[in-house]
């Protein structure tokens, strides 16, 4: 009879109310919420338990793992893009954190992204007064050599300062033109770390500028004088600097300059007291803001929300 169903139904669900209350005196269940919310939320217990209970198969919840997090306890979150990547590649380095887990704008996670560079010029002009670009010399981390050759300067060469540069007539014959040149070594130059001996000379020769942040010149570091013995205020060539501090011999002879062994010069200096001197940079440099991230798995939908639509064209859609 209804009746009767009705009482099996009532005594059914005290039984159900009475499990529930249980459950949640164990804190297996979470409290009963208010009327026209969603299901009370299960834990995994919880799930496994009202399965026996009910006398039912139900598929038991599983964990969901929470996401790991990178942290840096010892990072200020004033530090410069410098000290951040160079504290992110000792955190690589020694196996705390991975190369998706540890994002960075700075291009100083890898040494790939250090080169040196020389130049040497040669003499245009009235009188041989201006300085062209007769040869370019790359290195990397590690002084490889990565770029190396004889540019043909835009005006007609005057004086080709042999003594110094090295550069003689015989060498103009094989050479590539200077935008042909310039071309090709600020493809290299772009994003690096670029480490040089007076180096706003050979930037001046490329027509180019490189961001400060991003420069590295042997000639303007107190660390390096000071190690060598040399007065701090002081213009220190490349040649006493490598005598003092390497034991090493350059620019001998009369034959001129060798571009690589300047720009490999300059590297091993600044590799000798890299640490320091980045800890110094960190500290002086103003911070800069960090470039975007370009993540491929990145929805690119997020990006209808209405946070990134500009103001007066949700104004003008209401």
């Amino acid at each position: 009879t209804p009746q009767g169903r009705s009482k099996k139904k009532s005594r059914k669900h005290q039984r159900f109310m009475e499990r529930r209350a249980l459950l949640e005196q164990k804190g297996l269940l979470s409290p009963r919420r208010r009327l026209g919310s969603h299901a009370p939320v299960l834990g995994p217990e919880a799930c496994s338990t009202l399965a026996k209970a009910g006398g039912t198969t139900a598929p038991h919840c599983r964990k969901v793992p929470k996401p790991k997090q990178v942290i840096s306890p010892s990072l200020s979150p004033s530090a410069s893009p410098d000290s951040i990547a160079r504290h992110h590649s000792v955190l690589l380095s020694q196996g705390n954190g991975s190369s998706k887990g540890v994002r960075t704008s700075s291009p100083l996670l890898c040494p790939g992204k250090y080169v040196a560079i020389d130049c040497e010029m040669v003499g245009t002009g009235p009188q041989g007064r201006l300085s062209e670009l007769a040869r370019c010399s790359v290195v990397n981390y590690k002084g490889d050599v990565i770029y190396d050759k004889y540019v043909q300067p835009e005006l007609p060469i005057v004086d080709y300062r042999t003594r110094w540069s090295g550069i003689t007539k015989q060498h103009m014959k094989g050479a590539i033109p200077f935008k042909a040149a310039q071309a090709e070594i600020l493809k290299i130059l772009k994003d690096k770390i670029v480490v040089g001996h007076a180096i706003h000379n050979d930037f001046q020769a490329l027509k180019y500028f490189h961001p400060k942040d991003r420069t590295r010149d042997t000639s303007q570091i107190p660390v390096l004088k000071q190690r060598a013995g040399l007065p701090i205020r002081a213009s220190i060539s490349l040649k006493s600097l490598a005598r003092h501090l390497l034991q090493k011999k350059i620019q001998v002879g009369c034959k001129g300059h060798s571009s690589v062994e300047d720009a490999q010069t300059a590297m091993e200096l600044y590799r000798l007291v890299e640490v320091q001197w980045e800890a110094e940079l960190a500290r002086s440099l103003p911070p800069r803001p960090p470039s975007p991230v370009t993540d491929p798995t990145t929805d690119s939908n997020q990006y209808m929300d209405d946070q990134y639509w500009p103001t007066d064209l949700m104004a003008s859609s209401l």
